[in-house]
């Protein structure tokens, strides 16, 4: 049976914001909030507990008063090293929790019944869970059995293996559709995308 205590989140914000002229994506703001507290009030309630994976100052995210926890790995190996943080730092302080769920702090739509959702894919004896939308996969929004570290940190460190489909196709997969418009999973990359989300926003308050 589902329970949230056995869920912690992980909001991923180490991107380096390429397409938003390298500003620091988590706190830039939309209708009034910053992407970072979006998320957080979207997946806060979901889970057990929620922590940031960031690099750099964590000082700068205190105002949502959440552990920060930065990548255990050089030369910035993208979200799978975040994840691999977020399963280590789950598994040192919440015992009880079986699965971290991860998302992108760029994704302020994020569906309000996700991790319920991924949690019920896995009675189909599927060991992860991703979300699914408009034909397409989100792989960086998904469900991770804290027992899936040892092999991570493996194909990490010795492998390199960097893309999240490269370490995931060698483990049952479950694809969860979200319906909803705008798309649940739409993704703030520029500053276009960034006056489209807020237009959004606007329109429904």
């Amino acid at each position: 049976m589902f329970s949230k205590d056995n869920v912690v989140g992980v909001v991923l914000a180490g991107g380096q914001g390429r397409r938003m002229g390298y500003a620091d994506k988590p706190l830039i703001t939309l209708a009034g909030k910053t992407l970072l507290e979006h998320v957080v009030q979207r997946v806060g309630p979901q889970c057990a507990n929620l922590l940031i994976n960031a690099n750099g100052d964590p000082k700068r995210f205190q105002q949502c008063d959440l552990p920060v926890v930065a990548d255990g790995m050089a030369d910035n190996p993208g979200p799978l090293a975040g994840i691999l943080a977020g399963l280590d730092w789950v598994a040192l302080r919440h015992p009880r929790a079986t699965h971290i769920v991860s998302v992108p702090v760029d994704v302020p739509f994020i569906p309000f019944d996700l991790v319920k959702n991924l949690v019920r894919a896995l009675g189909n004896n599927h060991v992860l869970a991703r979300a699914f939308s408009s034909g397409r996969a989100h792989p960086v929004v998904g469900l991770w059995p804290i027992e899936i570290r040892s092999e991570l940190r493996h194909q990490l460190v010795h492998h390199d293996i960097r893309k999240i489909d490269h370490f995931t196709s060698a483990f049952s997969m479950a694809d969860v559709n979200f319906d909803g418009i705008p798309d649940p999973f739409f993704n703030v990359n520029t500053p276009k995308d960034r006056d489209e989300a807020e237009q959004i926003l606007l329109r429904r308050e």
